[in-house]
């Protein structure tokens, strides 16, 4: 059995752990979160090196990409680099290929026209496959970088200035502790709205669901979310708010969403390969025959899809 465990800076309420069969491979996938404690989240990586398949680290970015360019994070990579021995993936390298093809994936299935849809894309920097796909197709767009993740009033409207954007702030941004730039541990748990009106504005939220979590509004009625992993008390949050439709760019193992390091992790794990030596076409081979497709939730009808884990 390969064995595949995620290990996040995240809330350990959304801990779960699954067996499946993955293309005739049975796998045991966990997720054990640690509050926010790198200590601890060091710990577990130190436990786990040598004994498990592959790992994933949840709950940060060890990589963000942008035109090409791979800029690390080095607060986490200092976490992380005493593994000696058992791969370790972020689950960055499969989101730019993972949700640029979701976007596209979401228009040929007929769920949405995006020629006719406002999107507020409230974290581009980490998920720019995403937010160029976004580009090419959406009606008007907002990056909302700068409004929630540094709390500064500059909504980014086109994607040559959030490639600008990029090139200024990422070489400064993963030099600081991860934590100040993204919600960890019981931070993720909390609701505290912000710029209300670009909620309003978009007939689409998309991003990352912890960003989403914390800065959604009170109401949400008639909007569309595109996230990645979430859980049933997610989409209950969703659909007190009013959202009509999620969309998830993550497969379901064994009736649970893992994140994308998760099944990055997977992928590494069947293969055998180096992380490094894994490109956007062995992606794009593996995604297929993992029979990967987009998760669609209608949150107005009475229950919800398999595609949301607990």
């Amino acid at each position: 059995m390969k064995h595949v465990v995620s290990v996040s800076l995240g809330s350990s309420k959304r801990d779960k752990v699954v067996e499946a069969e993955i293309l005739g491979v049975p796998f045991r996938i966990e997720r054990r979160g640690t509050d926010g404690d790198k200590a601890r989240f060091r710990q577990l990586l130190t436990e786990l090196d040598g004994k498990v398949d592959a790992i994933g680290v949840g709950g940060c970015d060890l990589h963000l990409w942008a035109q090409g360019r791979r800029y690390t994070f080095r607060d986490v990579q200092r976490l992380v680099a005493h593994v000696q021995h058992t791969p370790v993936v972020d689950g960055s390298g499969l989101k730019n290929t993972l949700e640029r093809w979701a976007v596209g994936r979401i228009e040929q299935k007929g769920i949405l026209d995006w020629s006719q849809q406002n999107v507020l894309l409230v974290s581009a920097l980490d998920r720019f496959g995403m937010a160029e796909a976004l580009a090419e197709r959406a009606r008007e767009i907002v990056f909302g970088d700068a409004l929630f993740a540094l709390g500064v009033p500059l909504p980014v409207r086109n994607i040559r200035t959030l490639a600008s954007l990029a090139r200024l702030i990422l070489p400064v941004v993963v030099r600081l502790p991860f934590e100040w730039v993204y919600p960890t541990g019981a931070k993720q748990e909390r609701n505290t709205p912000r710029w209300e009106r670009y909620f309003r504005w978009a007939d689409v939220i998309a991003g990352d669901w912890h960003y989403i979590r914390r800065y959604a509004p009170p109401q949400l009625r008639g909007k569309v979310v595109l996230t990645n992993t979430v859980r049933k008390a997610d989409v209950a949050f969703l659909r007190e708010r009013g959202a009509a439709l999620l969309l998830t760019t993550t497969p379901v193992f064994g009736e649970e969403t893992f994140a994308t390091n998760v099944l990055e992790a997977v992928i590494v794990a069947l293969t055998g390969s180096d992380p490094d030596d894994l490109r956007e076409s062995d992606y794009h081979l593996w995604l297929s025959r993992l029979g990967w497709d987009v998760g669609v939730v209608e949150l107005t009808s009475a229950s919800a899809s398999a595609c949301c884990g607990g």
